[in-house]
């Protein structure tokens, strides 16, 4: 920037540059190879690990650049310095004499030792303070740059009739202008034309167009029915057949169950007459209460007969033993009536025997109806 005043006229400083143009600039960041980065000073991306950047209170700390900074020999040896008079300084508190031990049940107090005594409490003292400044000045206006006037003032004075003439320069603009205005005005009458033409086109175009797609709409639909009642015929000849089908499966098995059923149902009967489902229910009678009834009654009457017979055997025995007895003791002369008495002991014999002839005789005629019952 240099600065340029402008010594003839009293007009305000400023400043100006003369043009210059730019450097190129690559497009990329140069990379600087592998030894290079070595040997030269790192560079850090993030400022957040940058030993460089000092943290915490920066007025507190001064930094000196890298050329006046200590040596490590001289770091050391102050490093060490620190620590001796940390050292002395404990060895004098170590050295100072402390309060002696509490007494057992005492204990030490804090007290106050000062020449003015100071209330002591928790809440620390507070006061509120006010500072005002002085308000800021409006920054003036700044004033209008006007450019330093260079070169001078020429002027130059003309008189009527040195130029042109009017109504001679003016005639060839004019029939300019009127020939423009005259042709825009053809062009825009044909124009005019041409657009009516092409309308009365769009219209006869719309108009047939119109026609055509009601003429393609019936033929649409037309086909449509056509194909719809094609359809429709097509699935009544397939439902007739199926039918058709149907019904001639039906008869094919009508007549094959007549054929099968025709001998089954008898030997279906045949089995369950002989398997005892279809008995006549008067031969079941018979066959459950009577024959069962009969054949007890049956039972009883030889059990009558039996126990009849074992009787009339045991009155023959006792008959006998004692004739037997009789005849082998021939009675004395005292007793000649006993042979008169003898005839009515045999007598008795008879009796007996007829009644067990009578007693036999039902069991006999039982026995004889029995026969025509079993029979049946």
């Amino acid at each position: 920037m240099v600065p340029i005043r402008a010594p003839e006229l009293d007009v305000p400083y400023s400043f100006c540059s003369q043009p210059r143009s730019l450097l190129p600039r690559p497009k990329y960041r140069e990379q600087s190879n592998a030894a290079e980065t070595e040997k030269g000073p790192r560079r850090y991306g993030n400022i957040m690990i940058d030993p460089r950047v000092v943290r915490g209170n920066a007025l507190s700390i001064r930094l000196l650049p890298e050329s006046t900074q200590p040596s490590t020999p001289e770091v050391k040896k102050q490093r060490k310095a620190q620590k001796k008079l940390l050292a002395r300084k404990l060895t004098h508190v170590q050295i100072r004499p402390g309060t002696p031990e509490p007494v057992e049940g005492r204990e030490h107090v804090h007290v106050q030792t000062e020449l003015y005594l100071e209330e002591i409490s928790d809440r620390i003292i507070e006061v509120d303070g006010e500072c005002q400044t002085d308000e800021f000045l409006d920054r003036p206006p700044t004033p209008l740059f006007i450019p330093a006037k260079t070169g001078k003032d020429v002027a130059t004075q003309i008189e009527e009739g040195e130029l042109f003439d009017f109504d001679i320069e003016v005639k060839p603009i004019l029939e300019v202008l009127i020939g423009k205005t005259v042709e825009q005005a053809l062009l825009e009458v044909m124009e005019e034309e041409e657009l009516a033409q092409l309308w009365s086109h769009q219209r006869a175009f719309a108009e047939l167009r119109n026609a055509e797609f009601a003429e393609l709409q019936r033929l649409e639909e037309q086909d449509r029915r056509i194909r719809e009642e094609k359809e429709r015929r097509r699935l009544e000849h397939l439902e007739k057949l199926r039918k058709q089908k149907e019904t001639a499966e039906k008869v094919a098995a009508r007549a094959f169950a007549q054929r099968y059923l025709a001998d089954l149902i008898p030997s279906v009967f045949n089995n369950l007459h002989a398997s005892g489902f279809f008995y006549d229910p008067i031969e079941r009678d018979i066959e459950t209460d009577f024959l069962p009834w009969l054949m007890s009654e049956v039972e009883e009457t030889l059990q009558r007969k039996v126990l009849g017979r074992m009787m009339l055997d045991s009155l023959i025995r006792m008959v006998v033993e004692k004739r037997l007895d009789e005849f082998s003791h021939p009675p004395p002369s005292d007793q000649t009536e006993a042979p008169a008495e003898e005839p009515r002991a045999t007598d008795a014999a008879p009796q007996v025997s007829g009644e067990a002839d009578a007693a036999d005789q039902p069991v006999a005629e039982k026995e004889e109806t029995d026969q025509p019952v079993a029979e049946e």
